[in-house]
């Protein structure tokens, strides 16, 4: 029985929700866009999901849900994917700091957040530090960590960028999950399934599939069918056995050859991400094939979710010891330009905003670091007698502005954004 309550937003196929389940968190709502998707949070649990723009003040009531225990999403991945265009701030699609504006509404005791390894990388360092710094208005303490999902009984690289939130008073017990590198390989999970009608090459299959598996993609709408990801994550799925160009309806049969070189089903690909080989992990997803996958593709591994879910809930509970805060955060994020920027009162020029930030580079170093700020920040310019100065105007992201640019664009890309 759940003893404790979550909010789920972006809720996806259900990989996060069944793992913050197993972890001791009960639905209170979950919200998710996909109507595929939400039909298949539906046939597997029942309950409260609601279909449609989690943004959307008429199709759900957050301030219903102020004070639960948890609130929880996998906002979507594409304005921070390495694969993409990396717009941050200005991709209709990102709800990360909107989420962050919803948690200061609704007061949960905590706050877990996933998305892609891209919103690591030095191009959001000053996106990262305005997440901080907002939490930290709205009363949270918070720490990022990279997370791979082979640390935690995924036989699958898959790494996530997770955001934790919680109240000083939660905070101090927090901890992390321990990394374990699982020893299942993609031939020890899928053996099973590949011989399951009399394939005679399956043993010799899952020798050779020896390895975990490179990350699962599932893609969005704006592309074609499915299959198993780039160039580079083919090669690598060539390598353990499998042809990645394309997911199969069955499984191999007894007449296929022994050297055949197998596709993978979307229940074998559902078994890689973390569903499905232990009774407590079974789930069904609806709709056709490339419906299915683009499901199990997007999802977060339901067995990465339950170590971070039971970490939250341990922290909630008080259990283990208490640390210092300093003890818990393992990394601080500080952009120091753009704390230099956020601090001042009036326009700088370009020396006294290296100076106010202790960090040395040249003037083609600043050009670039201003560039890339101004792609998530609205940053005025002004020529003056010593130089030009820059002051830093506001945060170019939706966070629920009814006149933001992002509704129309919305609209515009709904029937594409998955």
């Amino acid at each position: 029985m759940a003893d404790l309550s979550a909010v789920e937003i972006c809720a996806g196929a259900g990989g996060q929700s069944l793992g913050l389940e197993l972890a001791g968190f009960g639905h209170e709502v979950a919200v998710e866009l996909d109507e595929n998707a939400a039909n298949t949070l539906r046939e597997n649990r029942s309950w409260n999901v609601v279909q449609g723009d989690v943004a959307d003040e008429d199709r759900w009531e957050s301030h219903k849900y102020h004070g639960v225990d948890l609130l929880a999403g996998g906002v979507p991945c594409p304005p921070f994917s390495i694969a993409g265009k990396q717009l941050g701030a200005t991709d209709e699609r990102d709800l990360f700091a909107w989420a962050v504006e919803l948690a200061g509404r609704m007061k949960p005791r905590a706050l877990l957040l996933e998305n892609v390894r891209g919103l690591s990388m030095p191009r959001f360092s000053a996106y990262r530090q305005h997440v901080k710094d907002r939490l930290k208005d709205h009363g949270y303490w918070s720490d990022w960590q990279l997370l791979h999902a082979n640390d935690y009984g995924v036989p699958q690289l898959r790494p996530r960028f997770v955001l934790v939130a919680m109240r000083d008073e939660d905070a101090q017990w927090f901890e992390w999950p321990k990394a374990t590198p699982t020893a299942e390989t993609v031939g020890t999970v899928l053996h099973d399934m590949m011989a399951v009608n009399g394939w005679r090459g399956a043993d010799a299959w899952a020798e050779r599939a020896n390895d975990i598996a490179p990350t699962i993609v599932g893609g969005s709408k704006k592309h074609g069918g499915a299959d198993l990801g780039p160039t580079r994550a083919k090669a690598a799925w060539r390598k353990l056995g499998v042809d990645a160009m394309g997911v199969a309806n069955e499984p191999p049969t007894a007449s296929d050859p022994v050297d055949f070189l197998p596709k993978l089903t979307t229940d074998m690909v559902a078994r890689i991400q973390g569903w499905g080989r232990e009774r407590e992990y079974e789930w069904h997803f609806t709709g056709r094939k490339t419906t299915k996958y683009r499901q199990i593709g997007n999802a977060f591994p339901p067995p990465v979710a339950r170590a971070l879910g039971t970490a939250i809930a341990n922290a909630l509970k008080h259990k283990g010891e208490p640390k210092q805060l300093a003890e818990v955060e393992s990394e601080v994020m500080h952009d120091r330009l753009y704390l230099a920027l956020k601090s001042a009162s009036t326009a700088l020029t370009e020396k006294e905003i290296v100076k106010l930030s202790g960090e040395k580079m040249d003037s083609l170093a600043f050009e670039r670091r201003m560039a890339m700020l101004a792609r998530d920040f609205v940053i005025d310019e002004d020529d003056q007698l010593g130089g030009r100065a820059y002051r830093l105007v506001g945060f170019k992201g939706f966070i629920g502005q009814e006149d933001h640019e992002r509704h129309t664009r919305f609209a515009e890309m709904r029937s594409r954004i998955s």
